[in-house]
């Protein structure tokens, strides 16, 4: 099973994954993990990863499979058991109650964990090549995506597929309309929540990326001179930080600034009123702290923040994630004629070919 275990000398987080019985802990997959935050891959990715890796495991053990030589047929069986097994409730319901099983997405994701986690283990002698050899299999492309360069004689056609995979439809673009925001803002009573809600909407970060903010980060005057900066307007810096105390990262490693309303303004200027109410929030740095609960004036965090948005969902009536306010974001600059290159940036993607997905399914939801 996959744990969160915390250095008694240092106090730092780790995920790891044990033996449900003994707590020994899986060397191999443990020192995967940690590869992946030598990376610099956030916690919450290291947290999902330890997850299915430990899902993995369990397979192999009910099929009594050597984890790192299930084989073909062991692959194959795991890829239909992923979509196939029902998902334990969520809460104890009284039968009967609807049954939910993995999504065909769902079970793609894990096993791209599975064949990442095998190759890495190929690299270190611990999983033979006939093994990583069953992970991917040659392909053509007939179709390319927007800005993928084939090669002068179509030589870049010819990829490396996942094997084990199933084929399955591109996900819809799920955005929010402004009436819907203009709801959900008014639907909470903490000028918090509207701030961040807001905030969301408004510049399209990821939540990672608002909730990583430090007070520093937001230059909410005409200008900011004063403190050397020496972009005009009120706007918001996104930097990529490693260490702060809620383990929020943003995604992208370039830092960017994103311009904000003055709206926006008004709303964390309320914020500030009644975070100022709380003596322990006041040597805090970080924007979003906790105001309501224990452990009042510490930042927030993914779990308390994802509590936040499904009350609002289950308030509003339809589904409130952050991620569709960043949709919404872009959804608004796109309609408004905002070149793609300057929305690519304003996103914070690295590559244009995100960008031209995006556009894709911006035109897509576009009526």
């Amino acid at each position: 099973m996959a744990e969160r275990a915390v250095s008694p000398t240092s106090g730092a987080v780790r995920w790891v994954v044990v033996d449900s019985q003994t707590y020994v802990l899986h060397l191999e997959v443990t020192g995967y993990l940690a590869s992946l935050r030598a990376r610099g891959c956030s916690p919450n990715t290291e947290r999902v990863y330890a997850g299915r890796l430990a899902l993995y495991l369990n397979y192999c053990h009910m099929r009594r499979l050597q984890w790192n030589a299930p084989g073909f047929t062991g692959l194959s069986l795991l890829q239909q058991w992923l979509v196939d097994t029902p998902l334990p409730a969520r809460i104890k319901l009284p039968a009967p109650h609807t049954v939910r099983c993995r999504s065909r997405g769902t079970a793609n994701a894990v096993m791209t964990v599975v064949a990442e986690f095998l190759r890495f283990g190929a690299l270190h002698g611990w999983v033979a090549s006939r093994t990583t050899d069953l992970l991917a299999q040659p392909k053509l492309l007939r179709f390319t995506p927007p800005g993928y360069d084939p090669g002068e004689r179509g030589q870049h056609r010819h990829i490396q597929a996942a094997a084990f995979r199933f084929k399955s439809t591109q996900a819809g673009y799920e955005d929010l309309s402004p009436a819907q925001i203009r709801h959900m803002i008014a639907s909470v009573s903490r000028a918090r929540d509207r701030f961040l809600i807001a905030l969301l909407a408004c510049t399209g970060l990821r939540i990672g990326e608002a909730l990583g903010l430090h007070r520093e980060d937001l230059h909410l005057l005409a200008s900011s001179r004063i403190v050397g900066c020496g972009i005009d307007g009120p706007h918001v810096h996104v930097r990529r930080r490693t260490d702060n105390p809620n383990r929020a990262l943003a995604k992208s490693r370039f830092p960017r600034n994103v311009p904000v309303t003055a709206e926006l303004v008004t709303l964390y200027t309320d914020y500030q009123y009644e975070r100022d109410r709380v003596p322990q929030a006041l040597g805090e740095s970080m924007v979003f702290v906790n105001l309501f609960r224990t452990a009042r004036g510490r930042p927030m965090t993914y779990p308390n923040t994802k509590e936040m948005f499904d009350r609002l969902g289950r308030t509003v009536g339809h589904a409130c994630r952050p991620h569709m306010l960043r949709h919404s974001a872009a959804t608004r600059w796109l309609r408004d004629g905002v070149d793609r290159d300057v929305v690519q940036r304003l996103l914070g993607h690295v590559s244009p070919l995100s960008m031209s997905t995006v556009s894709q399914l911006v035109q897509a939801a576009i009526p």
